[in-house]
């Protein structure tokens, strides 16, 4: 019941950060609906903005891994598609 609780509530988390990334950018070449913002912030983050809201994303989940390189982890985990369930991951 406990690994059920804890999925429900990571896609929940995952749906609103994928959210987000589309609200704050709608009308940009950058945005895509299925990626999340701390994946985008990980992505683009040799440039402006997003070098600032990398860091404040990094910093808001520094707890994690007690490191600053959760929107670079968000990225490659994007690249692995690993959102997707099993079975669609590559």
């Amino acid at each position: 019941m406990r690994k059920l609780l804890l999925h429900g509530l990571t896609q929940m988390f995952i749906s609103f950060d994928q959210l987000l990334n589309v609200w704050l950018f709608p009308f940009s070449w950058n945005t895509w609906a299925d990626e999340t913002f701390s994946s985008r912030c990980g992505r683009l983050q040799h440039r402006y903005p997003y070098k600032v809201f990398g860091f404040v994303v990094d910093v808001l989940f520094y707890f994690q891994n007690n490191d600053l390189e959760h929107c670079r982890r968000a990225y490659e985990k994007e690249k692995t598609r690993y959102q997707m369930p099993p079975e669609m991951r590559q």
